[in-house]
This record gives structure tokens, sequence and C-alpha cells, in this order.
């Protein structure tokens, strides 16, 4: 089993060219198979096996969403390893995901984005770097381990867009809005370390995802917003304001950077929740 996982990382690292994130979660998933199937072949893996393993995850009271990413984990798993040959018959085929309930993304109101916004006033070096962070975040709805990788190098200041490294490695340019520029300039004019890297932490190296998290919630809790907001609710506020002024869904799924429509379709649902909303308060006979 060992060996077949080890290929099959290696597969995921140089072919498909996954990220470190999303290879170290399919190396949790099987290493936690693999403790589940102790010293069996894999060969002799069945479905029966897979659904005793899947009442496992369920005793432990994963969620819908952890089993469903174990069960993909081991999906491609066994999907690799019929195709390269190491078995002949597939035993994932006929199991199926749980049945997952679809929660809508929260948002931010416009005026509740200005005041977050807002919050971040000081001229400071450490002030005027989380204040183009929060600008950033908003005007491109990028993700926040995007946002960490960016380099100044990265910014075209002229033409107001930013090359962006997204999941899977995949590279696209978005626009960002003059008013974010304008914050990164005031922070690279007073910061006081020449570096290529765009946001950098007190110790004068590259932030982390979970640096940028800490210094935005802590603008989350002075501007008190309701709980519940976070970090990744300026990227929804961000898509959901969009298509409220007549983006089209096809735009904000490239701006987003998703590789399916249908994931941004959630936001058409908070949207047409808005309305829905708007429409039963302003209507006489809603």
């Amino acid at each position: 089993m060992e060996k077949h996982i080890d290929k099959f990382i290696r597969y995921l690292e140089i072919e498909r060219n996954y990220s470190k994130h999303t290879v170290l979660n399919y190396h949790l998933d099987l290493e936690d198979f693999k403790t589940f199937l102790s010293d069996a072949d894999i060969e002799k893996v069945d479905y029966l096996t897979l659904r005793k393993y899947l009442a496992g995850l369920k005793e432990k009271n994963l969620s819908a969403k952890s089993i469903s990413r174990h069960i993909s984990s081991i999906r491609t798993f066994f999907k690799f390893l019929t195709r390269e040959g190491y078995i002949k018959v597939n035993p994932v085929v006929g199991v199926s995901s749980p049945k997952q309930e679809k929660h809508l993304p929260s948002f931010m109101t416009e005026p509740e984005v200005v005041r977050l916004l807002e919050t971040a006033s000081g001229i400071d070096e450490r002030s005027l770097r989380d204040r183009a962070i929060l600008e950033l975040f908003y005007s491109t709805g990028m993700r926040i381990s995007e946002l960490a990788g960016l380099k100044v190098s990265d910014i075209d200041f002229i033409s107001g867009i930013i090359k962006v490294l997204g999941k899977g490695r995949k590279e696209r340019i978005v626009p960002v809005g003059e008013t974010a520029l304008v914050s990164i300039r005031k922070y690279l004019e007073r910061r006081k370390k020449e570096s290529d890297v765009l946001f950098l932490n007190k110790n004068k190296t590259r932030m982390t995802d979970r640096g940028i998290r800490g210094s935005v919630d802590k603008y989350l809790r002075a501007a008190g917003l309701k709980h519940g907001i976070s970090v990744h609710t300026l990227r929804h506020s961000f898509a959901t304001h969009l298509l409220d002024r007549g983006a089209d869904l096809r735009s904000v799924q490239e701006l987003l950077g998703h590789s399916n429509l249908s994931t941004t379709q959630i936001y058409t649902h908070l949207t047409t929740e808005r309305l829905r909303s708007v429409y039963n308060k302003a209507h006489p006979r809603a």
C-alpha cells in the first residue's frame, strides 16, 4: 500500500501539478485509509471493504463534506491504480458520496465592506499594508493563498492588472481597481525593505496564509461585523456585488478562478435570495 501511495503522490505532484495543500490532503486521506486496511492486500479491497470504511468515518461524526473528500481521494487513487495496471478491478465504482446540504456563503453589504476597509486607517507601515490587503481582497476576490503568493512584479500598475497563481498552479490575469492600486503604492512607498514579495510580515519575510487571516480578523472584529464573517467572506462579497450590479456569470467565474461554472452558480442563489427579500418587503401583495 505504501509504495502505491508514494507513486500516486508523485503522479499528483509531477504530472497533475497539484498544489502542496491539495497533495497533502490526498496524502492524509490515503494514510487514514491505509491504517484502516492494516496489512490487507490492496488487490483484495472490494465494495464491502469500502462500505465498512465509510461506516467508520460516519461513526467518527465527520461531516458529509469531509466524508465526500475521503471518497474523492480514494476514488482518484484507485482510478490511478487501475489505469497503471496495478489492480484489475476498480472497487470504488458504485460507491456514492453522501448527500450534502447546500450552505449559501455569507457576504457583506456594500456599506459593511466600506466600514471594514475604513478600520485600517493608520499611516504606519503595518496599517498601510493591512489596508492594501483588505482593498486587494475586495477588489479582486482572490483566495488567501493567491494573495499571500503575490510579488510586486506580478502587478501592472499602468494597465491595472495582476497575474495570479491559482489552484492547480494555473495562472490567470485579473483586473484590479485604482483604489486598491493606490493603497498598494502607499504601502510600498512607506515600506523600508526592498523585496519583490508583496506583503511582508514583521520579520520582513513573506506573510503566510495564517498571518494574513490573523491581520484581517483583527479588522473584522474592530468593524463590529456580524458573527460568521471571515476573510473568505470578502471573496463572496466581491462575487455577489458584481452579480448584483449586472456582471455575467462567466466573467465572475473567470475572475474567481473557478474551473467549473457550477461552482460560481451558488452566487446566483445569493442574489436571488436578496431580490426575494427586497420583493417581500416592498411589494404590497408579496
